[in-house]
């Protein structure tokens, strides 16, 4: 995985003005683009639709300051139909636009080219099991949330805080099939993860396939398929989020395993009165590299 991360960074480079064919790239390296995009997104700290934005407007700003070319030929080299359309990419990433920097040299912000290693050591410990499911499903109240990496998601927080506490006790009776009791389950996730980007969140459970639902909850259909469990414990969500990331800077590039679409799964196994430590499985659906 990390070199075929490199090899899409080099990609990047060489097709800087052209539409990157991420697909293609995947099938040429034995992977898919959505396992490809995820795993830049996770270890390069941003989307790769960012980074190739951020690449293409550091080149372009070498462009403006030799001031050899019109500013639209310049928009058009680099994908841009005119020149308001690239002006307000290259403000986005440098702060000034191409008229102010092509007269006064500057303001710059560079992305340099990422280039991706592999740590051996592995600097946290993957409690982790690999678990083939029978199609299921998962039920409960679903709401559209954006996506933060970091710290408590209060859209989450309020989205289950308004739900009755009759709503959970319900929930609890119908699980009847693993990952057991109250879950959380994220679900049209960006593939490449972009902070703010919007996502499903289900708080609910998983029943059997067959189950008899009620028609007021929302439900979420779910495959057949292979899923790697990893065992947290410690601070909440601090050590959930550890873990999360973990699964991509140490446990994928070093098994077997790639992401496959799908809902991310936790579910709470214990916790502390005030959610201050809990012990949680994240539930990743995976298929063989």
């Amino acid at each position: 995985m990390i070199s075929a991360l490199n090899r899409l960074v080099d990609l990047v480079d060489e097709h800087l003005t052209e539409e990157l064919d991420v697909n293609g790239l995947a099938r040429e390296l034995g992977t898919t683009e959505y396992h490809l995009r995820r795993m830049f997104s996770s270890l390069a700290g941003m989307p790769l639709s960012e980074y190739v934005r951020r690449r293409r407007m550091t080149v372009a700003a070498a462009d403006i300051v030799r001031g050899e070319d019109d500013l639209l030929s310049v928009a058009v080299r680099h994908g841009y139909g005119s020149t308001e359309a690239f002006g307000r990419a290259f403000r986005a990433v440098h702060g000034a636009g191409p008229g102010d920097v092509r007269r006064d040299g500057g303001p710059l912000r560079t992305q340099p080219q990422v280039r991706f290693r592999l740590t051996v050591e592995g600097s946290t410990p993957m409690d982790t099991r690999i678990a083939d499911r029978p199609a299921f499903r998962l039920v409960g109240h679903a709401a559209r949330v954006p996506l933060i990496h970091q710290g408590v998601n209060p859209h989450i927080q309020q989205h289950i805080a308004a739900l009755p506490q009759e709503a959970h006790a319900r929930l609890k009776a119908l699980s009847d099939t693993e990952p057991g009791g109250l879950l959380q389950v994220s679900d049209d996730l960006d593939s490449d993860g972009a902070e703010g980007s919007e996502l499903t969140y289900l708080h609910g459970v998983a029943v059997r396939q067959d189950a008899t639902v009620p028609d007021d909850l929302d439900a979420i259909e779910v495959p057949t398929g292979t899923w790697a469990v990893f065992r947290t414990a410690g601070p909440h969500p601090e050590a959930l989020q550890t873990t999360w990331a973990a699964t991509a800077t140490d446990w994928f590039p070093s098994n077997p395993w790639r992401l496959r679409p799908g809902p991310s799964i936790v579910a709470i196994l214990d916790r502390a009165d005030d959610f201050s430590t809990a012990t949680c499985e994240l539930w990743l659906p995976v298929e063989p590299a």
